[in-house]
């Protein structure tokens, strides 16, 4: 009988330590899945910490100024939308918007249909002078802003050197008026944002395959078509980046609109100026500055949501 008690109670002990060997088995897939799920969280707040004076500092000095800007917009002179309401109402105003995303549309075609032929010479010439053309346009890129603008306005003025050059050719009778008009600020800045579109369009470029073009052309394609159906989408990130870029800051220009350009070509930078400077209205000053952020966030948006991945790398993965 005291034996019959013994093995009753040793049966039990293993049963119970069975199943607490299952339970903990049991436990131990849920612990791994909490674990599972709580890894990347903790990966990804992993070096927030040594971010915080990075955070600091711009918060500080750009979100801090920035914020209290575009609030001025809305509390200057009295709480509300009144200037934002102004600045659309006003045909001089409306005019001004009209002349921003006028010029800064013709900038970036005209600089995409130059920069593209640039950044392809770049491409197919050999190594040591592709490296040296683009030199020259790093060069060109570097040279002071106000120089270049500068140059412009002795180049195209009435006595400059292509409208001398044109009446000694026989081409024109008269001076051309190439400065202080929409022709000046499209010609200066057209120049100056070039680099901009050269850069991704060249490493777009050097990215791709010549064997994709090889295959193209033995398929049957014609030179044309192997260009249109092969080589153009290829570039597409190069130029959906650099147009972007070019046109971005291109709304943003001041110096050399308000240079070579007149007051019939007053863009939204110079009219912000101006309201500050000569007027000292802040409030349709700042909401001038918040539609500029606000295009540029909205474009940015749009081009991350038709071109998620970067120029070089998309040609990599083709």
């Amino acid at each position: 009988m005291a034996a019959q008690v013994k093995m009753t109670a040793a049966a039990s002990g293993q049963s119970k330590s069975v199943g607490s060997a299952s339970g903990a088995a049991d436990s131990a897939p849920d612990k791994a899945a909490v674990m599972k799920r709580s890894t990347p969280m903790a990966r990804r707040w992993r070096g927030v910490s040594n971010l915080l004076p990075a955070l600091l500092f711009l918060g500080l000095f750009f979100f801090g100024p920035l914020i209290s800007l575009l609030l001025r917009g809305v509390l200057e002179p009295t709480p509300g939308l009144g200037n934002y309401a102004e600045l659309f109402a006003n045909s001089a105003y409306t005019r001004v918007l009209l002349n921003t995303f006028s010029v800064a549309g013709l900038v970036t075609v005209f600089s995409l249909l130059l920069g593209f032929p640039l950044a392809w010479v770049i491409t197919l010439v050999p190594r040591g002078w592709g490296r040296w053309i683009l030199n020259v346009v790093l060069l060109s890129m570097w040279t002071s802003l106000l120089a270049r603008t500068y140059s412009w306005l002795v180049l195209l003025q009435a006595s400059g050197v292509i409208n001398k050059a044109l009446m000694a050719m026989g081409i024109i009778d008269q001076p051309l008026e190439m400065v202080h008009n929409l022709t000046g600020v499209v010609i200066g800045m057209s120049y100056i944002m070039i680099p901009f579109i050269v850069l991704p369009l060249q490493a777009t470029m050097q990215a791709i395959d010549p064997m994709v073009l090889q295959a193209g052309a033995i398929c049957g394609a014609s030179p044309w078509s192997n260009f249109f159906k092969v080589f153009l989408p290829l570039c597409r990130p190069g130029l959906f980046s650099g147009g972007l870029m070019v046109f971005v800051m291109s709304l943003g220009y001041y110096v050399t609109p308000a240079l070579l350009g007149g007051a019939q070509n007053m863009m939204l930078p110079e009219f912000i100026i101006q309201q500050v400077q000569s007027f000292l209205n802040w409030g349709l000053a700042s909401a001038g500055a918040a539609l500029l952020i606000l295009i540029t966030l909205v474009l940015f948006y749009f081009y991350l949501k038709l071109q998620p991945e970067s120029p070089v790398g998309s040609s990599n993965a083709r």
